[in-house]
């Protein structure tokens, strides 16, 4: 009597565009710090933000005492009046002595000196002009201004404590936190392996769009976009540093932390993906994969696969499109074996 065929569940494969990527890890890193210093001396009078609060760009954030900068600045507004008073006067002195006609009247020595006084006090008046606008830059600033906008940290000085210009402390530092930059780091020789797939056209450059996942093991919602890669390797640890930059309105990401990035890689242009469970693994560990061929026989294929893309081998050799993976009841049939597929959907 003839046997009966084993039914078996079969997926046939094709061949498509498959993004090859790879999960890097990285820090996160503010986008622009700017550390608060003052640029006078003075005792500062009030603190004009709350600490770790949002500050905007030429938000006031100190107030220095400003009255010996007033004083200085009445005192050069005083000197340019009196240098104005002195120029008029020599000015008016070089007219009369320009108006007479003879030349006995006045000596040409007189004359010269009288010109030279004149451009003296001129001279005098530009200086003092020059005295007030230092000191009204001065008076500014008494005044600090935040220079970015970001997010504050605490105040390293209070109310009523001296601060000087020369001074090597901040007094609080801004770090812009949206968007911020994740600094990931790749193996050179990943890199090149990658340079050398794009070179050779076996991958097509994929998508700089990139994918975060945080230290407690959740997808970040915000997806981001690689900015650069540094030219220079590190030669203690053999890795080139890549920047990506991810929006980060919620302010959740902070500098520091660690985090895990889905980097594409490249796209394979005719990738095979097989389902996981239509490979499985001999004792030396090969891959292995069996299919139904047009004579509806089971066959044994040994397969490479290179990484795992979802529930699914990316294939490097081994099947080709249009292969019939079995997928389901292959504990039933072995090589050789005549067989009965069935088209299944795993999806659903």
């Amino acid at each position: 009597m003839q046997q009966q065929e084993a039914e078996v569940g079969v997926v046939t494969l094709k061949a498509e565009p498959v993004t090859v990527s790879t999960s890097l890890s990285g820090r996160t890193a503010a986008t622009a710090t700017a550390e608060v210093r003052p640029q006078v001396d003075g005792i500062i009078q009030s603190r004009l933000f709350e600490e770790g609060s949002l500050v905007r760009a030429g938000q006031p954030l100190y107030q220095i005492d400003a009255r010996l900068y007033k004083a200085t600045l009445d005192t050069s507004r005083a000197q340019l009046e009196n240098a104005q008073a002195t120029l008029f006067s020599a000015q008016a002195k070089a007219r009369r002595y320009g108006t007479l006609s003879d030349a006995d009247a006045v000596s040409a020595q007189d004359r010269d000196d009288t010109l030279a006084t004149a451009r003296a006090a001129q001279a005098s008046v530009h200086q003092y002009q020059a005295a007030i606008r230092s000191a009204q830059v001065n008076l500014g600033f008494t005044r600090v201004y935040a220079p970015i906008t970001g997010r504050i940290g605490r105040s390293a000085f209070t109310k009523g404590a001296l601060v000087t210009s020369a001074q090597t402390d901040a007094l609080a530092t801004i770090q812009q936190l949206d968007p911020i930059f994740v600094d990931i780091t790749q193996s050179s020789a990943d890199l090149l392996k990658l340079r050398k797939g794009l070179a050779k056209g076996d991958l097509l450059p994929a998508s700089t769009s990139v994918k975060l996942t945080l230290e407690d093991g959740t997808e970040y919602p915000q997806a981001g976009t690689v900015e650069f890669s540094e030219v220079n390797v590190d030669t203690e640890a053999g890795t080139v540093t890549i920047r990506a930059k991810f929006p980060n309105p919620d302010g959740l990401l902070l500098p520091g932390m660690f985090v895990k990035v889905d980097t594409p890689q490249g796209v394979v242009k005719n990738g095979i993906l097989a389902p996981q469970q239509g490979i499985t693994r001999d004792a030396k560990g090969n891959g292995v994969a069996l299919v139904v061929n047009v004579e509806g026989k089971v066959e044994q294929r040994a397969v490479v696969t290179a990484q795992a893309i979802g529930d699914k081998w990316l294939i490097t050799s081994g099947l080709k499109a249009g292969d019939r993976l079995i997928v389901q009841g292959t504990d039933k049939v072995r090589a050789g074996a005549r067989v009965k597929a069935v088209a299944v959907k795993l999806d659903q």
